[in-house]
């Protein structure tokens, strides 16, 4: 059987954590998997990663309230997106 699909998959996330391990300290690899984790996520619910983080940080910077987080959830953003 041959499993090349899955093989280069993954290829980019395996590169990108290697390269990651130790960004900005001891626990880089484990804010590298965060950011990997939404921008999947973001591919999933069919949203562009760069616009989602540009708009979210936006929103952050400018004092959006810590109650209302889960609004800012890719699969939130894209239904008041297209709604």
């Amino acid at each position: 059987m041959d499993n090349n699909v899955v093989e280069r998959a993954i290829r980019p996330i395996c590169l990108s954590r290697k390269n990651a391990l130790f960004a900005s300290g001891d626990d880089g690899g484990e804010r590298w998997a965060c950011i990997a984790s939404l921008v999947d996520t973001c591919k999933l619910n069919g949203v562009d990663p760069q616009r989602y983080f540009t708009e979210v940080l936006t929103r952050l910077v400018n004092g959006w309230m810590e109650s209302r987080i889960d609004e800012l959830m890719p699969w939130h953003w894209a239904a008041s997106k297209t709604s």
